[in-house]
């Protein structure tokens, strides 16, 4: 039902005003071309003042972390849930702990995939290396994705980098978004530009990856020990998921969506959050079905990583309403 076909709202010329111009921006989001308009920041006041203390970053990227620890936003979301974690800890980009809570994990259950050509002979991701083999890479053409920090932090780990494969005479192409079927990252494997793909989504594209002859290289465990000391998790390409694969492949974890605000962040104001996402979890989309299932969004799961603390006022919100113990 649209927010505005509430009497008791359409009451108050203050809060119409801004229910047409929040139903504008929700059907622009949902409905532009190329996700033209696929992101959005919420400000929020009150009427007849200069400031705009509230801002809600409907962010992706680590750009959301910068926001809220540099107080330009109160709110924002990342996926996948491990760059927060990077940044709690002050690891890998981060040269400090940077102060941020979690308010509730979106699930979200994921893993990054290497996938190559058969042809390559590849059997392990580490073996790119010791080959000093010249992968043409396909990644997302997203410059500011997740992926890509992630994916320098799991080359370093491994022991080579983006730069030692185009200087064994390999290449990076930056094209798309998903690797689908049909799409522009696997016409260019099909044309021969490209050998490989690394990205996340798993399940929107491995088993087409499979279909087509191509491995899925796994980390080894030195690799995976490496980043579990900064902050990441392990994750495993499972066989009885992925009924092709000749065996589970070891890889990194791509779960989860965190929402997180700055760890100073008011008792009010993240109590306000909370009771609206609690109030909208019916009609908040996310990749399960029914409503948003907060009862798990504040506890620590496979699909739901809670490495981020809850924010104090969060914790005792969800425990009021019985989501915690």
């Amino acid at each position: 039902m649209s927010l505005l076909k509430n009497p008791a709202l359409m009451a108050s010329p203050i809060a119409t005003r801004s229910l047409v111009v929040l139903e504008i921006a929700e059907e622009m989001v949902l409905t532009s071309p190329d996700r033209l308009f696929g992101q959005a920041k919420v400000l929020l006041r009150r009427q007849g003042t200069q400031e705009w203390p509230v801002c809600l970053f409907g962010s992706n990227t680590a750009e959301g972390i910068d926001a809220v620890v540099n107080g330009e936003a109160q709110l924002a979301l990342i996926n996948p849930a491990a760059p927060l974690n990077l940044a709690f800890r002050g690891t890998g980009p981060y040269n400090s702990p940077q102060p941020v809570r979690t308010i509730a994990v979106i699930p979200s259950l994921d893993q990054y995939v290497f996938a190559v050509k058969s042809d390559t002979g590849l059997e392990t991701f580490e073996e790119i290396g010791t080959k000093r083999y010249p992968l043409r890479l396909s990644l997302r053409g997203e410059p500011n994705h997740c992926l890509h920090t992630m994916l320098d932090h799991i080359m370093a780990a491994a022991g080579f980098s983006i730069e030692d494969i185009k200087s064994w005479g390999g290449a990076a192409r930056y094209e798309g978004t998903l690797p689908l079927p049909g799409g522009p990252r696997f016409q260019s494997l099909r044309r021969g530009d490209a050998d490989a793909i690394f990205d996340e989504a798993s399940d929107a594209w491995v088993d087409n990856a499979l279909d087509a002859g191509m491995t899925m290289l796994p980390l080894s465990e030195a690799t995976v020990r490496k980043l579990e000391a900064i902050g990441y998790r392990r994750a495993l390409l499972k066989k009885e998921v992925f009924s092709r694969l000749p065996a589970d492949v070891l890889t990194i974890d791509f779960s989860g969506w965190p929402i997180f605000v700055h760890s100073e962040t008011s008792d009010e104001l993240v109590g306000r959050i909370c009771a609206a996402l609690d109030a909208r979890k019916d009609r908040i989309p996310w990749q399960g079905e029914g409503p948003l299932p907060i009862e798990r969004m504040c506890r620590d799961a496979p699909d739901t990583p809670l490495d981020v603390p809850l924010h104090p006022a969060a914790k005792r919100f969800w425990r009021e309403r019985g989501y915690l113990p």
